[in-house]
């Protein structure tokens, strides 16, 4: 009875100081890429004579690499640019307004970055009055807060259901049928909340559907085929991947170029980071650099589905084994 008290109480320690690691990891990591967040050398169009140019890319310089400006002819190509999501923002030079500039923004790109973007046109000309949207954010959703609460449970549960298939599914086959169809009811499910009832993601609903469909198939598969060929080590695996890498990194709720260094083009590599961008350019830009994210989820959902048919084969392989040892017994 006292060895078996020792023994519960020691798994009741070790319980303990694992799950308090990884929260303190965890908060850390999640904390760090959230406060971390700001512009760095965002590409930005100035529509200005050589003077003036220099003066704003000075005052802008002023503040470190936050914005990359680059010299365009006209207001129509900023706007052009700005459409093409090959700028975040272009002031424009206009002695008529009274205090020299005006900005142009695209809110829907980062209604981050266009909020930075405001202020520093408020500390040059004393106004944010002067501000143009272009490619407004979505109406019932402008900071974009909707958006990254909304995609928060898709990544939770993408885990969840990979590890209850792997713990409660034996049947390799049937794992691959209950990825698919999460994948597929999670896609119809999510984009009625978010795309009609909360009216928080750009677009139509059944191409976020279908973008959600990739999103869940890539990760929930991902992380069941690892844990199907893995154990437990695979699901944890495919955690790390999907939840602790991808979630920070995704740039959803700031777009990715605020994120540190070379962390955003990361995020944008993984399911999360590319759904978020993909709905965004289709619901808001017409589709121009859906591309892409499309590629990176439609690769992720590939790997999935590669990773569970290998599962299986091995349980094909396997069932012959465990009868030829029955047979012995």
């Amino acid at each position: 009875m006292s060895a078996h008290l020792t023994s519960a109480k020691r798994e009741m320690a070790k319980a303990v100081i694992i799950v308090a690691l990884v929260q303190f990891v965890v908060g850390g990591w999640f904390s760090w890429t959230a406060s971390r967040s700001e512009p760095t050398r965002v590409p930005v169009a100035v529509v200005a004579d050589s003077g003036p140019y220099k003066q704003l890319d000075a005052i802008l310089g002023a503040h470190g690499d936050e914005f990359d400006t680059r010299r365009v002819d006209t207001a129509g190509r900023a706007e052009s640019m700005l459409r093409d999501r090959e700028v975040y923002g272009a002031f424009v030079q206009d002695d008529a307004a009274g205090h020299g500039w005006r900005l142009k923004v695209a809110s829907a790109a980062s209604p981050a970055v266009s909020a930075a973007l405001s202020g520093r046109m408020a500390e040059l000309t004393g106004t944010s009055e002067l501000v143009e949207e272009v490619v407004p954010a979505n109406g019932s959703d402008p900071h974009g807060s909707g958006m990254t609460m909304g995609f928060f449970p898709l990544i939770v549960t993408s885990v969840i259901i990979g590890l209850l298939l792997v713990l409660k599914v034996p049947d390799a086959r049937l794992r691959l049928a209950g990825v698919a169809a999460f994948a597929v009811l999670s896609g119809l499910l999510s984009s009625l909340m978010l795309t009609v009832v909360s009216d928080v993601l750009p677009g139509s609903f059944l191409t976020n559907a279908a973008a959600i469909v990739l999103l869940e198939l890539g990760m929930a598969g991902f992380i069941t085929g690892l844990g199907a060929l893995l154990g437990p080590g695979g699901i944890a695996a495919g955690a790390v991947v999907m939840f602790l890498i991808g979630n920070p990194l995704s740039g959803i709720a700031t777009g990715p170029d605020l994120l540190p260094g070379w962390l955003g083009s990361i995020g944008q590599l993984l399911p999360p980071g590319a759904a978020g961008s993909f709905i965004r350019a289709e619901g808001s830009f017409a589709g121009t650099g859906s591309g892409s994210p499309l590629a990176v989820l439609t690769g992720w959902a590939v790997i999935a589905l590669a990773l569970l048919l290998l599962a299986v084969v091995k349980g094909r392989r396997r069932r012959p084994e465990d009868a030829r040892v029955l047979q012995n017994v």
